[in-house]
């Protein structure tokens, strides 16, 4: 009965926070479609048609279970602060994985190429600047676990955002290398997270330390793996995962994240 109410209640939240967007007068929300190296990618897109003139653009990467209601919803919350947003397709076709097994399979290929990661959003970023509400010299780009590693990666590779955000993501990623890092880096990361060792923090902070490329490090008390995603407990129990969701990490990273933007742009 314990297990049911957990569920019930992690659906319900997840509900809330899609929900509350979609009533928001004027929030527009669009799936598109488009390519990259010959693979078909459905994203979704969100944006306030109410609002006039041009915004910043935010790039929403997910976790590795893809681009399923989570993150849309999250796009829909960027749209309601004022931005236009795409929560991206990474896999193509719009593949969700069912277990942990089929999520390791299909970003497994991403980890192995950091490039494959970097063609993908800047696909993104390309699809975002068709809209006419983009400004393009203002763009962002947020991550959640595989999405964090991803956002990171992309910006120790030298794509050209303002700034990214990774909660709860892999710092195992790329090297930066001295004049390659452009964006400001914001690493949202749980203090009982145990996908993500102390190894991997340390050298992850001394790689950026050593080339001074500035960045931001917040550690969330008692936060483990994917702890801003309400659906997180039910499905570390169903998985038999270290993951749980926090409310009071998940919303104190999502304010850090909007002092974080209003610094960049």
């Amino acid at each position: 009965m314990k297990q049911i109410q957990v569920i019930v209640t992690c659906i319900f939240m997840s509900a809330v926070l899609s929900i509350s967007a979609q009533n928001k007068p004027g929030i527009k929300t669009e799936e598109v479609s488009y390519t990259s190296g010959g693979t078909t990618l459905k994203s979704f897109i969100a944006y306030d048609g109410d609002q006039k003139g041009k915004r910043p653009a935010i790039v929403v990467v997910p976790e590795w279970w893809g681009n399923n209601n989570y993150s849309k919803s999250r796009a829909r919350q960027l749209a309601e602060l004022g931005y236009i947003a795409i929560a991206v397709d990474m896999y193509g076709d719009d593949k969700i994985a069912a277990d942990p097994t089929q999520a390791q399979e299909y970003a497994t290929p991403f980890y192995k190429d950091p490039a494959l990661g970097e063609s993908r959003i800047e696909a993104a970023v390309n699809k975002l600047k068709e809209y006419p509400q983009t400004d393009a010299t203002k763009m962002a780009a947020i991550g959640y676990c595989f999405g964090g590693s991803m956002v990171l990666n992309a910006a120790k590779m030298g794509m050209d955002f303002k700034g990214v955000v990774s909660f709860h993501g892999g710092l195992a990623t790329v090297p930066a290398t001295a004049g390659s890092t452009k964006a400001k880096i914001l690493v949202c990361h749980g203090a009982a997270d145990k996908f993500v060792g102390e190894a991997d923090v340390n050298s992850f902070k001394r790689n950026l330390d050593s080339l001074k490329v500035p960045y931001t490090f917040i550690v969330y008390p008692d936060a483990t793996h994917a702890f801003t995603n309400p659906q997180s407990t039910a499905t570390g129990k169903k998985f038999s995962m270290p993951i749980e969701y926090n409310e009071a990490a998940d919303k104190k990273s999502w304010n850090d994240m909007k002092d974080f933007f209003k610094t960049i742009f």
